[in-house]
């Protein structure tokens, strides 16, 4: 078994810098590993659990289940009532887009219901956000102009059971 190698206190304002700039490089992977690190020297670390939930959410096309799983631990972590509003719409709206460009058969009313998700999730953020942020608010628009741009995006239809007649 190979030991991993511990970072130091007073490295984790810089290895914070780099996972951000490792996931602006599209390198999520590299991120996820920083904060990691981070979180084993200092498991509250808010920065960290926001960037590794990010980081994980910027996974989802490639395994949406199992970082998606991983993404949903994370946000209890988060202190503030708002960030884990905040955090939960944008893995339901990172879920929705993931499905969205899967264009499998049912990726429609899957995105459509992430979307729904989402949005209630910013709605509870917005109530709660603090003086200047709107955010959630920004987010919110952004999945309603996902949907009424994509007409296809539609719940999935109600199946009607029909007992048979003897």
């Amino acid at each position: 078994m190979i030991e991993l190698k511990p970072l130091s206190a007073e490295a984790i304002p810089r290895a914070l810098e780099k996972a951000e700039r490792y996931r602006l490089l599209n390198e999520p992977g590299e991120a996820e590993s920083i904060c990691l690190d981070v979180l084993e020297v200092d498991p509250e670390n808010q920065p960290a659990l926001v960037s590794l939930l990010l980081a994980l959410t910027d996974q989802f096309d490639t395994r949406i289940g199992e970082f998606a799983k991983q993404a949903w631990d994370v946000l209890p972590r988060l202190h503030s009532e708002y960030e884990r509003a905040y955090y939960a719409g944008i893995i339901g709206e990172r879920r929705a887009k993931a499905h969205l460009g899967q264009g499998t058969p049912g990726s429609g009313p899957l995105a459509h219901h992430w979307l729904r998700e989402a949005m209630s999730f910013y709605e509870k953020a917005e109530a709660i956000r603090p003086p200047g942020n709107d955010d959630a608010l920004l987010r919110w628009n952004t999945c309603a102009r996902l949907m009424m741009r994509n007409p296809h995006l539609a719940p999935r239809p109600e199946e009607r059971f029909e007992p048979l007649l003897e």
